[in-house]
């Protein structure tokens, strides 16, 4: 896991549509998640969310969210996953 995210969000829309995505993560839901490069990952959603300030090597500050996301089956390990670059969650479930 990277203890800081690559990109900080700093616009109100930015903030927002972050902040959306957290509401939208329930504590164990299962969910399919989209991302902007393409990736597709299911998961359980370990707990929700939240949004944090982060500080760049800058020192510039701004938000970003980290999900950790449970595999649905097998022994993978957990998933850590920076959430500005989530695009679309679709609810499976609930485990």
């Amino acid at each position: 896991m990277n203890a800081s995210p690559e990109r900080l969000l700093t616009t109100r829309a930015g903030i927002d549509r972050l902040t959306a995505l957290c509401t939208a993560l329930d504590d164990e839901e299962q969910v399919r998640l989209r991302f902007d490069d393409g990736l597709v990952l299911d998961g359980v959603v370990a707990a929700r969310p939240t949004v944090q300030v982060f500080r760049d090597g800058d020192g510039q500050e701004g938000f970003n969210a980290l999900l950790r996301l449970e595999p649905l089956a097998g022994d993978h390990p957990s998933r850590y996953l920076w959430l500005d670059r989530l695009v679309e969650v679709v609810r499976l479930g609930s485990a």
